[in-house]
């Protein structure tokens, strides 16, 4: 398959008469299987080409993105049905989407692509610098790397673009979990960046996800402002997460827990850049079993952060998401000092934003604590949530003061 597609002779997907047209003209960015007449012609399409789709009256609708093997046949790419999808088009969307951050932010870190929330449907590209990480997680962008790469040079001139292949949705779409070097070189080591005054530590090769997680900033402001002359306990803190915005903010000490060794150790070295290495302290282990033993030793701080990986990742794992959650909440409670405050977030896109609070509220009330909730926080600006799409604003952070 080429790189460019053409809208001449290209082929159609058609929606059944049933479907929800309107839904697509007012901007939802996914087609499902259901929606479709998937005849032996629509089902024989290439994975990752480009189609045309119509309503049950053949009047165009949109420009789409094919993968017949996924549920999601069908991804919104531009609703000018007769949209050019190369590296002009590229362009274009990644002009508006690098407008967007270098308004909102000093430094060119952040997330630069936030999928459908920036009009790429699957594809993320977080910035560090001179380097920008592309996760390519729906088959049409693999299928068009080379065109997005080209074009997110131009616009950004960034020297280096790494290709990120451990997304959850690649396999669902067929894709291999190779990394890859696109253009320039991979960094030498982990990459410093600054975020509201502290310094974390990005591995862009050997790390999760894209090396560092940018969602929780805003959320890591407003708990540093509280942390002033308090002490501190982060848990699933990731290469620092929490603790280091804490310390920036003027927490006396921090007790950062992980289950990972490597992450402590960029979030020990970011301490160290700080100058903080005598008011932080690492914690290796399981967070259950070690939030069970903080309480055995009566320990106490006067801000407790768990800001854990997704427990309910899709609607059949909801159920279980929602008392992991609960547990959590129960589990972190007992550590609040009298007056202090608890910090619960999750990034499960299946469990709303209700949900979440629910089963937070009930963890906390099984601890016999009473919560006031004073702050309910979301991704940064650099994350846009499509109105059209819940998942794309999957990020919740509940602030209680107990």
């Amino acid at each position: 398959m080429t790189d460019i597609e053409t809208p001449q002779g290209r082929p159609v997907l058609r929606l059944k008469p049933k479907a929800n047209a309107r839904a697509i003209r007012r901007g939802a960015p996914w087609v499902f299987d259901n929606e479709l007449v998937m005849d032996r012609r629509s089902k024989a399409l290439t994975p990752g080409s480009i189609a045309t789709l119509e309503d049950a009256e053949r009047t165009p609708l949109a420009t789409v993105a094919v993968n017949p093997a996924s549920r999601i046949v069908g991804r919104v790419l531009d609703r000018d049905a007769s949209a050019q999808i190369d590296e002009a088009w590229f362009t274009t969307r990644l002009r508006k989407a690098l407008s967007l951050r270098e308004s909102a932010y000093d430094a060119p870190f952040y997330r630069l692509i936030h999928a459908e929330g920036d009009g790429l449907p699957g594809v993320v590209i977080d910035r560090f610098g001179d380097t920008c990480v592309v996760q390519p997680n729906a088959v049409w962008a693999e299928v068009h790397l080379k065109a997005l790469t080209t074009a997110l040079v131009a616009v950004t001139g960034v020297a280096n673009v790494l290709k990120n292949a451990g997304g959850r949705g690649r396999a669902l779409e067929g894709l291999d979990d190779e990394d890859a070097v696109l253009r320039g070189a991979a960094p030498d080591g982990p990459l410093p960046v600054q975020m509201n005054g502290a310094t974390y530590m990005a591995d862009l090769t050997g790390g999760q996800k894209t090396g560092l997680f940018y969602d929780q900033r805003d959320n890591q402001g407003f708990v540093a402002r509280l942390a002033g002359g308090k002490t501190v306990l982060d848990v699933f803190t990731h290469v620092g997460g929490f603790g280091l915005a804490a310390l920036a903010g003027g927490a006396t000490h921090t007790l950062a827990v992980d289950g990972s060794a490597p992450a402590l150790a960029l979030a020990e070295e970011g301490a160290g850049r700080m100058n903080a290495t005598d008011r932080f302290e690492t914690r290796q282990g399981d967070a259950f079993a070690v939030m069970d033993a903080l309480a055995s030793e009566d320990r106490r701080f006067d801000v407790v952060i768990c800001d854990p990986p997704a427990f309910a990742p899709n609607k059949p794992a909801l159920d279980k998401g929602l008392r992991a959650y609960e547990r959590v909440a129960r589990l972190a409670a007992t550590l609040v000092a009298e007056d202090g405050y608890l910090v619960l977030c999750s990034c499960s896109h299946a469990a709303d934003l209700n949900s979440f609070t629910g089963a937070c509220l009930r963890g906390i009330g099984r601890s016999g604590r009473w919560a006031q909730l004073i702050h309910t926080g979301t991704a940064g600006p650099d994350h846009p949530l499509l109105p059209q799409l819940a998942e794309s604003g999957y990020l919740k952070a509940l602030v209680f003061r107990l």
